[in-house]
C-alpha cells in the first residue's frame, strides 16, 4: 500500500511550535536537541511495510518549504515577528536530522537530532505521519471513518442541545486519524457549533479563518536544563522570563507541570501572575490543580475571574463538562481537546509521543504531576532532577 502525501503544508502543525521556535531563534540558536519517539500502548506492532511508508512520507516532508501565502499568514499573527518569518522563508525540514528504524519485535524507533530551532519542528509532522500510516495499514480505514463520523455527529448534537455548554479549542494534530479527517472535524465544529474557539493547527486556522491557539510545551522548559549556567530547579524562572521578554504578555498562558506544579508556583510570583493571562493543566488531578491555582491567584490579590484555567490533559467531552461545571463560577475556563476530536473511533487511539531527551549532549526530563508521564533515557539524571526539585521545595516553604 502506498499513500498520498500526509503532510502537504508546513503550516500543518501546532501553533506552539512556531511560538517556541521564535524564542529559540532570538535567544538560543546555540542549542542542539535530540528527540525520541515512544509508543505508550502495549502490544502495538509496526510492520516493515509501515516503517518504509513512514520513511517515504518523511522524505516527502523534507521537500516542502513555506509558500508565500503561508508566510503572510504567519506574519498576520500579531506576536509572530517579521525577522522570524523571514528565517522561515529560508528554512525547510532536513532529512539527515531524522533516523527511522524498526526492531525485530515491531517497535518503531525514531530519533531527531540537530540544532534545536530546526529539530524541534519535526515532532508534530512525524506524529501526524506515524499515526495515519499505522491506522491506514492496520484497519479498514472506511470503517474507522464511519465510526468517527457517527461520534462527531453525536458530539455536535450534544454541543447544540445544551448537553455540553463549555467552549474549547481543537488540539488534535498529533494524534489525528488522518489529515482529511482533522480537516472535516475542524470545519464542522467551526461551522455547525458556537463552541469551538479555534484550533492549534495553523493550516486549518488559516483555511477556515479561525483563531490559531497555543503557547508553549514542556520541551520549552526542558531545554533550559541543558544550559550550563542555569540551576535545574530554576528552569521555570528562566523560561518564563525569556517568554515574557519575547512576547510582553501578548502570548501568555503558562504550562505549570514540566518539573511539577508545586515548583512552578515558586517562580510564578506576583510579577509573573500579572504578566501571564492564565495557566495550562496537563497532568495530575485537574480539580486539585485548579483549586491550587485559584488559591495562588488569591494569595497575590488577583481576581481568578480575570485569569484563564486551560485544561488539556487527555480530555473527552464529558470530563470537560464536569470540569467546566466545577470551575465556571471561579475563573475563566477553557479546554484543549485533542484525540477525542480528531481520532475518536471504535478502535483505541495510539498514545504516541516524541520527547526532547538531550540538549547540547546533556540529558533533560519532564517530571510532570503524574509519575507515569515522566520520560528520561538517563535514570541517574532523572533521580538527580527529582532531588534538585525536592531540595528547593524543602528549602523554600
Amino acid at each position: 500500500m502506498k499513500l498520498e502525501p500526509i503532510v502537504v503544508s508546513l503550516l500543518d502543525t501546532d501553533l506552539y511550535k512556531f511560538n517556541m521556535d521564535q524564542v529559540i531563534f532570538h535567544k538560543h540558536t546555540d542549542l542542539c536537541g535530540q528527540y525520541f519517539f515512544k509508543c505508550r500502548n502495549k502490544d502495538v506492532v509496526f510492520t516493515e511495510e509501515m516503517a518504509e511508508e513512514i520513511r517515504e512520507q518523511v522524505d516527502h516532508l523534507c521537500t516542502l518549504s513555506f509558500k508565500s501565502e503561508e508566510l503572510d499568514y504567519l506574519r498576520s499573527i500579531r506576536f509572530i515577528k517579521n525577522d522570524y518569518v523571514e528565517f522561515l522563508r529560508l528554512w525547510h525540514p532536513i532529512r539527515d536530522y531524522v533516523t527511522i528504524n524498526r526492531t525485530e519485535k515491531g517497535e518503531l524507533e525514531v530519533e531527531v537530532s540537530g540544532p534545536l530551532f530546526s529539530s524541534m519542528q519535526f515532532e508534530i509532522y512525524l506524529l501526524e505521519i506515524i499515526n495515519e500510516v499505522y491506522f491506514r495499514f492496520s484497519y479498514d480505514y472506511g470503517e474507522l471513518l464511519a465510526s468517527a463520523e457517527k461520534k462527531l455527529d453525536e458530539k455536535i448534537k450534544a454541543l447544540n442541545d445544551g448537553t455540553y455548554t463549555f467552549r474549547f479549542a481543537e488540539f488534535g494534530c498529533r494524534r489525528r486519524l488522518s489529515r482529511e479527517w482533522e480537516d472535516v472535524v475542524v470545519r464542522r465544529l467551526a461551522k455547525e457549533t458556537n463552541s469551538c474557539v479555534g484550533t492549534s493547527n495553523v493550516y486549518l486556522a488559516m483555511k477556515y479563518d479561525l483563531t490559531p491557539i497555543g503557547t508553549y510545551a514542556h520541551e520549552f522548559v526542558q531545554m533550559y536544563q541543558g544550559i550550563d549556567s542555569i540551576p535545574l530547579a530554576y528552569t521555570n524562572h528562566f523560561a518564563m522570563n525569556d517568554w515574557y521578554d519575547e512576547y510582553q504578555g501578548d502570548n501568555g498562558t503558562a504550562l505549570t507541570d514540566t518539573i511539577t506544579t508545586d515548583l512552578f508556583l515558586r517562580d510564578f510570583n506576583r510579577s509573573m501572575v500579572n504578566n501571564y493571562t492564565g495557566v495550562r493543566h496537563d497532568s495530575g488531578d485537574p480539580y486539585e490543580w485548579g483549586e491550587k491555582m485559584i488559591a495562588h491567584y488569591e494569595k497575590y490579590g488577583v481576581d481568578p475571574h480575570t485569569k484563564l484555567l486551560l485544561f488539556s490533559d487527555s480530555l473527552d467531552f464529558d470530563r470537560a463538562q464536569s470540569l467546566y461545571d466545577h470551575f465556571r463560577d471561579k475563573a475563566k475556563v477553557s479546554f484543549g481537546i485533542g484525540t477525542f476530536c480528531s481520532n475518536d473511533t471504535d478502535v483505541a487511539a495510539l498514545n504516541i509521543v516524541i520527547k526532547l531527551q538531550y540538549v547540547n549532549g546533556r540529558p533533560v526530563a519532564k517530571l510532570s504531576d503524574a509519575p507515569g508521564k515522566a520520560m528520561c533515557r538517563d535514570e541517574g539524571y532523572l533521580d538527580y532532577l527529582k532531588r534538585s526539585v525536592e531540595f528547593r521545595l524543602s528549602r523554600e516553604k
